[in-house]
């Protein structure tokens, strides 16, 4: 559910104000292309002073540091605040490595994608196909699109399970996939697959054993092989059940109460991540998660006839276990990978948010690549419900 709330508040941070609703100068003569581009341009440029404004004063009681990377037809915008460590005070690395959640999936996405236009899986597929002994006769029906969309009806795995303090003490533990896949599949379903969608990380831990099956390697492989490399992101790895967080990077910290009544700051920076495998567990770089974007966008990582679905998003109603009397279900908001968010204008914007203890993460941009944004947050409550306030200013500043 982390990843729905996530994805809710991202969408309220850019339906603040659209870009397009700014004041144009007037048109230039219509022969004149040049002019047209450069106004474009122009009008469509980056805010320096708002950008700059969205990170100042860090550190703070919600965030101790901030990368961001704005770019598109009408100019760039780098920066960063805050500070690397808390305890020395060093400032923030502008280029520094951070776990980047959920963003992970659109790797996993794109692998999976890669496979389809190869002819090596077909996403109307039922999983069983490929996977006959990893779901059980309940499941049987649930196809290959319908996990990369989470609209499987397959319900969240039980572990690991506790608080914040209970998953602090166990964090350099490792947790077996397939345990992840029998926890939860040993429940019934959801919904019918296919009729509802619920944002899971569990759709994503069974793609994973798709893509070891159909790539003969693990999934850590065919990710570096099929997309890492590929592109040259050499800042961007899978550590699997390795909690270190190697390279230069700015530490992750968890806001906790203290014994005098107040709050302090625990570091979360080490952390085994093996919980979120296929679904979560991507480290990298501002730079690279926007080089990424780009050649995604582009269709230079997955081929046209099977990117289109990345951008098509299914339409049925959000899952709702608790429905009010009377509550309208909201539309699904997910595609193959990516997550869409419509502005006022009516313009999408696609992108993946991402939340792990002591990071949170966006990449994010217009179909067209006319804008794009990147971020990491050193949020000090990452998984919290709302919006981490750095994050939500730093959206409104790029997009509108």
């Amino acid at each position: 559910m982390r990843g729905l709330t996530v994805a809710t508040s991202l969408v309220a941070s850019l339906a603040v104000a659209s870009p397009l609703a700014l004041a144009s100068p007037p048109a230039p003569a219509p022969a004149d292309a040049d002019v047209r581009a450069r106004t474009a341009a122009a009008t469509d440029a980056p805010d320096p002073k708002a950008l700059r404004a969205a990170l100042a004063g860090l550190p703070d009681d919600d965030t101790t540091a901030a990368l961001v990377r704005v770019g598109g037809t009408g100019g760039t915008w780098r920066g960063s605040a805050g500070v690397a460590d808390v305890r020395t005070g060093r400032d923030a690395l502008p280029h520094g490595r951070f776990r980047a959640g959920s963003t992970t999936k659109v790797f996993t996405a794109a692998v999976v994608l890669q496979l389809a236009a190869e002819r090596r899986v077909a996403l109307d597929a039922p999983v069983a196909r490929y996977l006959p002994d990893l779901l059980p006769e309940r499941y049987a029906k649930v196809t290959v699109g319908q996990l990369l969309n989470h609209t499987s009806g397959i319900p969240a795995a039980d572990i690991p399970a506790g608080d914040f303090e209970e998953l602090y003490a166990h964090r350099f533990e490792t947790v077996a996939p397939r345990a992840l896949v029998a926890s939860a599949t040993a429940k019934k379903p959801e919904f019918r697959p296919g009729t509802r969608q619920h944002y899971l990380n569990i759709n994503y831990t069974v793609l994973g054993f798709l893509v070891e099956k159909l790539t003969h390697t693990s999934y850590e492989e065919a990710v570096s092989a099929r997309v890492l490399r590929p592109l040259g992101l050499r800042q961007t790895s899978l550590p699997g059940h390795d909690p270190r967080l190697t390279g230069p990077h700015n530490r992750g910290y968890q806001r906790v109460p203290a014994k005098d009544g107040g709050t302090r700051l625990l570091d979360v920076t080490e952390w085994n991540s093996s919980a979120s495998w296929a679904a979560g567990d991507l480290i990298s770089t501002t730079a690279d998660l926007e080089r990424f974007l780009h050649a995604l966008f582009r269709g230079d990582v997955v081929p046209s006839s099977t990117l289109r679905n990345m951008f098509t998003v299914p339409d049925v109603p959000m899952y709702d276990p608790e429905p009010g009397d009377g509550e309208k279900p909201q539309p699904a908001a997910y595609s193959m990978g990516l997550t869409r968010t419509t502005l006022p204008d009516g313009t999408d914007v696609w992108g993946k948010s991402g939340g792990r203890y002591g990071y949170n993460t966006l990449m994010a941009a217009r179909r067209d690549l006319s804008r794009t944004l990147v971020y990491s947050v050193n949020a000090t409550d990452a998984k919290g419900e709302d919006l981490n306030p750095t994050a939500q200013r730093i959206v409104q500043a790029a997009m509108g």
